[in-house]
């Protein structure tokens, strides 16, 4: 097992310059590689500089990057404008689209009496070990997972053996992971790196995946005082630790602990990235846990345009609504469909506030009967623009026309919380 590179600190910044540096000290120190695959996230995660890494790898390794395997998890393929926007120069036919309903290879299973155990006994099935069929097949020696560490309502801390067990993943794989973490409790999660879910994936990883010629490369990345993006930490490696520093890095920069609950907050989607509340609700995850009770949360969603990346998903998003937990898990009781895709009834408890406070949705592109059908407040986008301009607002608190709020621009590099909900 080994670590290639750990460097970063909560007031380290590096640079272009420095991030190649130790890539390629990283990449030398793994010997000559012939063929290999580099595993990034989508453009969802474009600030986690997986794009500027992976065309660092593609410079360093030439026509031996013999792919590039975006992991989609759910989300729709990458059109070719967006991979020359996240990835610059990567040849586009390098590039392999993830199927999650049909790419995957089951290479084990994790006993259901362990995920009894993991969700406290109120879950009793196995969960299967899926990977992409190129990540199974496709001849690799050299497999480069590359991705952010960061605060997740899913996992607790994102990355490590989940990009390639969820983000390249199958339909059941993802489900049954989904809603072992929303069951379990989505608040219990945020932030930590060992949790249910996790558990299950390491079991997974050491029993599925050590034939395989996986290193991670992670990066942690934050915010400097004047709000722009700065990259804090590279860990490269190929087991645990390369993950457990970059989260300890994390919970540091990204974790944002506040002394009194937020009365109202205002959270900008950026539409080049979020056009559906399937990834827009990281506005409503990494919030819950500093909102005030009774208070109101506001999402600017210019790109937002539907509910689900996958249009099964999204009919079930129409049909059964963000209505809280017991609504839920009564739902998948009762509805076949529902029961048959446990990744969109997690996705319906982690939207909603459960009753605690408010949601106001300002969409692009859909209707006050669209996003009141699915239990949101609606909100004009117009209107409200103009009166909370994320041009003219600055991270954290603000003050507009004797209002006071929390602005919030970029929530999927964060999570939030006050000190009274960090002891549940």
């Amino acid at each position: 097992m080994s670590l290639y590179c750990g460097v970063g600190g909560v007031d380290r910044e590096l640079g272009e310059g420095e991030l190649r540096e130790l890539l390629t000290a990283a990449l030398g120190r793994m010997g000559l590689r012939q063929r290999v695959l580099a595993v990034p996230p989508d453009l969802t995660r474009i600030h986690s500089q997986a794009g500027v890494l992976t065309r660092m790898a593609y410079q360093y390794y030439g026509d031996r990057l013999a792919a590039v395997l975006p992991a989609l998890g759910t989300h729709v393929p990458l059109r070719p404008e967006q991979i020359t926007h996240m990835f610059g120069d990567v040849p586009q036919e390098r590039f392999l689209v993830h199927n999650w309903r049909t790419d995957i290879e089951t290479l084990g299973e994790v006993p259901a009496e362990y995920i009894r155990e993991q969700s406290e006994g109120k879950l009793n099935y196995a969960w299967p070990a899926q990977v992409n069929k190129h990540i199974a097949h496709g001849g690799f020696d050299l497999i480069l997972s590359i991705g952010q560490v960061v605060p997740h309502e899913v996992i607790g801390m994102a990355n490590y053996n989940k990009n390639i067990l969820v983000g390249t993943g199958g339909r059941e794989g993802i489900n049954r992971s989904h809603y072992l973490g929303a069951v379990y409790g989505m608040e219990r999660i945020m932030g930590r790196a060992e949790n249910p879910v996790r558990n299950v994936l390491n079991y997974a990883a050491d029993r599925f995946l050590k034939h395989l010629p996986i290193v991670y490369v992670h990066t942690v990345v934050g915010r400097r005082d004047d709000g722009e993006l700065a990259v804090r930490g590279l860990y490269i490696g190929d087991d645990q630790e390369c993950f457990l520093r970059a989260a300890e890095l994390s919970v540091q920069v990204n974790f944002e602990h506040l002394d009194e609950p937020i009365r109202k907050a205002v959270v900008y989607l950026d539409p080049h990235e979020f056009h559906s509340t399937w990834l827009g609700n990281k506005a409503v995850y990494r919030t819950r846990m500093a909102l005030a009770d009774g208070g109101e949360l506001i999402i600017l969603a210019p790109g937002v345009r539907e509910f689900g990346e996958d249009k099964r998903i999204d009919e079930l998003i129409r049909k059964y609504g963000y209505r809280g937990t017991p609504a839920t898990l009564a739902a998948v009781r009762d509805n076949p469909d529902l029961a048959s895709d446990l990744s969109a009834a997690a996705h319906l408890i982690h939207g909603s506030s459960e009753g605690r406070f408010r949601i106001t949705y300002c969409p692009g592109g859909l209707s006050r009967e669209e996003i009141e059908g699915v239990g949101f407040e609606y909100g004009d986008l117009a209107e409200m623009m103009r009166k909370y301009d994320p041009a003219k607002l600055q991270h954290g608190y603000n003050r507009v026309d004797g209002e006071d709020f929390f602005f919030i621009a970029h929530p999927g590099l964060g999570l939030w919380a006050h000190k009274s909900r960090l002891s549940q």
